[in-house]
């Protein structure tokens, strides 16, 4: 409390407006880094932002740039610039990999990618990132305290991913362009095989074989219903007894009744 308290005092006494100003200007790198220190601690980011930026090429390789280069990423993080705050502390894991606060940074470097995932909706270029930085936090810490907290952020890109993929497949169904869904809903299946979606993906894939069957040239038309067919025993196999046996057990039914009349015509 009495540490903290000077702190306070020192801070409030030193960087007033007009000190913080004059400060600025100065080019006493000492009195930079200590008011810099002491505004971080007070949690005025900004403020120490600015003193840590002119300072940081003149502590490079001398025994103070550790701690400064950590709190220098770590004001990027606070004030969620996790573009560069990711960049920071990933130098900083870099330049001081026997440093004790090494494991938080690497692990802040994660998360800070992990806070640019943008929603499933957009590209997901960021969350794949955000995934392979996980991952070898995970890889490299595996007893780590922040191990807990990694995995329940892996498993939210996770599910965000699969998402994205079945409403790209679903919407290809949607619109009608049923090769481009049946091939959508199978790389589903092949890249998510624990997802909450998989029996939609199953039913999705059965489900656009057949509209493209039906929907084909005649010439066609018997080959694709005879291939939706073995889509059909795909979900039987898997998802025989859900809710969705039924739907699917219809569509089963129109492609046998179409068949039979391709098969009489031409006999």
């Amino acid at each position: 409390m009495i540490k903290s308290l000077l702190i306070v005092i020192t801070a409030c006494t030193l960087l007033s407006c007009s000190n913080y100003q004059k400060l600025m200007r100065s080019d006493d790198a000492a009195k930079k880094y200590a008011a810099a220190d002491s505004l971080y601690k007070m949690g005025k980011y900004k403020k120490a932002l600015g003193l840590m930026e002119q300072i940081v090429p003149v502590y490079r390789g001398k025994p103070q740039a550790e701690p400064l280069m950590f709190r220098y990423a770590n004001t990027f993080y606070n004030l969620e610039d996790f573009y560069l705050a990711g960049y920071q502390f990933e130098r900083f894991v870099i330049s001081y990999p026997k440093s004790d606060s090494v494991e938080i940074a690497a692990y802040r470097s994660a998360q800070s990618y992990y806070e640019l995932s943008p929603r499933y909706s957009l590209d997901q270029k960021e969350t794949n990132t955000a995934l392979e930085k996980l991952q070898e936090f995970i890889n490299k810490y595996p007893n780590s305290t922040y191990r807990v907290s990694s995995n329940a952020m892996v498993l939210e890109l996770k599910e965000k991913l699969e998402k994205k993929d079945f409403e790209t497949a679903s919407q290809y169904l949607k619109i009608s362009d049923f090769k481009s869904a049946i091939k959508a809903f199978e790389n589903f299946i092949l890249d998510h095989p624990g997802s909450k979606h998989r029996k939609e993906a199953y039913f999705g894939r059965f489900e656009a074989s057949y509209l493209l069957a039906i929907n084909s040239l005649p010439r066609l038309i018997e080959e694709r219903l005879i291939a939706s067919k073995k889509y059909y025993d795909s979900f039987i196999k898997y998802y025989g007894e859900s809710d969705r046996r039924a739907d699917a057990d219809e569509i089963l039914l129109e492609i046998d009744k179409r068949l039979t009349t391709i098969n009489t015509e031409i006999n």
